[in-house]
């Protein structure tokens, strides 16, 4: 399976998406390496839109779920409903019985609600009354929450973040990308004809081929030094897993193959480390208060640690 896909799924996406190449870059990371990825920024940056453009370009089924304080978990696994002609119980799906699910402002949510995803997230099933329910292949959440607004929210707890491979911002555009975005959509949406230029089927065979891409023994230290430091930073009160580790190497492998390469770099690991870690990290209350973030620590840490020298 030729990685020249991952190439044509970003130009695909780019034809609508206006300079966030390194935003669909982590975007395919985390859907290549089989994870779900949070987006953390303020409305109107395009959320929606990425989130689409990908489900299209690969040509696969799309909910989107908007998360209300009144939102059941039933209205995202499903229920089962009696069939009076048949004298049975029927399964009546759910949003995420999808391949591409946008959990949108997924904070806004009870906090049973937001746990109802975790076995979607790490299973890829559902279950409702007993009965379990497998979800489709490939199955990708795209989770986002306003980190400005915090009336009428519920934090996401340390247990549903940690299911998160990677959490990114997408930022303001600059004033030539905006001006872009104005002439873009100007007289139509490109997303409307946006056609798909890979498959499901095409991703599922990607993330096995993911799982074959070399991590040397001096990329496997180097991602075990950076986890390592998290758990005995004064700063922190909580570092990170071994799921971390775990999601750092799958991460690495991602954006090799995205990149041609049939072996992770440790600038691979450097590069997608604040991604997958901050926000596996607890701060220390003192430091929150100091305005101190998780990924300032992240980048102290690698600043702090050698790069091994390349190893294929």
């Amino acid at each position: 399976m030729t990685f020249d896909l991952c190439k044509q799924i970003t130009g695909n996406m780019s034809s609508v998406i206006v300079g966030k190449e390194q935003a669909i870059e982590l975007l395919l990371v985390g859907l290549i390496a089989e994870g779900h990825i949070l987006i953390e920024d303020i409305p109107g940056l395009g959320k929606t839109l990425i989130a689409k453009s990908l489900a299209k370009s690969i040509g696969a089924s799309f909910k989107r779920v908007q998360f209300t304080p009144d939102l059941l978990p039933a209205d995202i696994t499903g229920f089962n409903v009696f069939d009076q002609r048949s004298g049975q119980f029927v399964f009546q799906q759910g949003p995420v019985m999808t391949n591409v699910l946008l959990a949108d402002e997924i904070n806004r949510t009870i906090p049973r609600t937001q746990s109802s995803l975790l076995e979607s997230m790490e299973e890829r099933q559902v279950t409702v009354d007993g009965k379990t329910h497998s979800l489709p292949h490939p199955f990708f959440v795209m989770a986002t929450q306003n980190p400005i607004e915090l009336e009428g929210t519920f934090p996401l707890p340390e247990a549903q973040l940690d299911r998160f491979l990677l959490r990114i911002r997408l930022g303001y555009p600059d004033q030539d990308e905006e001006i872009a975005i104005l002439q873009r959509f100007q007289e139509e949406d490109p997303l409307q004809t946006l056609s798909a230029v890979a498959t499901p089927a095409d991703i599922s065979r990607l993330q096995k081929a993911r799982r074959k891409i070399h991590v040397s023994g001096a990329v496997k230290e180097y991602i075990t030094s950076i986890v390592g430091a998290t758990r005995i930073n004064p700063l922190l009160r909580l570092g990170s897993s071994p799921r971390g580790s775990l999601g750092l190497m799958r991460s690495g492998q991602a954006l090799a193959a995205l990149r041609g390469r049939e072996y992770v770099l440790p600038d691979d690991i450097k590069s997608l480390a604040v991604p997958v870690l901050s926000h596996r990290m607890i701060l220390r209350e003192e430091e929150r208060l100091r305005n101190t973030s998780q990924e300032d620590i992240v980048n102290q840490i690698l600043n702090k640690i050698s790069v091994p020298v390349s190893e294929k």
